[in-house]
């Protein structure tokens, strides 16, 4: 059993859909999401994404801890206190996270979700 796999590069043509559960709600962001590994038990994925400036109300599914490379948004949860995010930050968005996230400069993002 492999227990060390390194990610490849982002040659691979990436997936150019909208995130499921997120809503453009100003300008007309586009996405990007590169899918490097998923666990061989299939609850963990690893990736990509990157999206051009606008926002979206996203609604989540699934743990997220997130590196930011480039870029900056504000997250706002419904009801909540906005989070600005900038390259270099690192966070994580809970499963029950609902709320908009103002891509404010074209961001990169290095993700990890766990699926189950």
């Amino acid at each position: 059993m492999q227990t060390i796999t390194k990610l490849p590069a982002t040659d691979s043509a990436p997936s150019t859909d909208d995130l499921d559960g997120w809503i453009v709600t100003e300008g007309s962001p586009r996405m990007k999401t590169w899918v490097l590994h998923t666990s061989a038990a299939g609850d963990m994925m690893s990736g990509i994404w990157e999206c051009t400036v606008g926002s979206y109300h996203a609604t989540y599914t699934a743990y997220e801890y997130v590196v930011l490379i480039a870029g900056r948004i504000t997250i706002t949860p419904d009801g909540g206190t906005p989070v600005t995010v900038r390259a270099g930050d690192s966070f994580v968005v809970e499963p029950t996270f609902k709320g908009t996230w103002q891509i404010e400069e074209n961001v990169r993002k290095h993700f990890d979700f766990r699926l189950k």
